[in-house]
């Protein structure tokens, strides 16, 4: 894997644990009640979803092995481009049922390339 495709996931992986600790405890109340958290969360996923996207713009292979990266890019334009759009409870099942797949398949793939050191 090239540096700079290893970056970028080391980024998108970097994001994925921002987000687990700052969820870390609450509920979807506590999520939704929280426009700090709710906005830290969205940042982050917007981090997700921009830079596994570029990383297989400069190694193509890294598609392969991340099936969900359209869905996740899709994620991060809703993000940007419809933001008055967004469903807290949508993004908050996201936090709790995807993005450990994610941050594992993440780990995976930059461990596989020999940037697990970096983690």
């Amino acid at each position: 894997m090239r540096a700079e495709a290893a970056k970028r996931l080391l980024d998108a992986y970097r994001a994925c644990r921002a987000i687990d600790s700052f969820t870390a405890g609450l509920d979807f109340a506590a999520f939704g009640a929280s426009a700090l958290i709710r906005s830290a969360v969205e940042r982050q996923f917007e981090i997700v979803g921009e830079a596994p996207g570029r990383a297989i713009k400069d190694e193509p292979s890294l598609a392969d092995s991340m099936p969900d990266i359209p869905r996740i890019v899709g994620l991060r334009n809703r993000l940007i481009h419809d933001y008055d759009s967004v469903d807290d409870q949508l993004v908050w099942d996201l936090v709790r049922h995807k993005l450990p797949t994610l941050s594992a398949a993440l780990a995976q793939s930059l461990t596989n390339a020999g940037y697990g050191g970096k983690l």
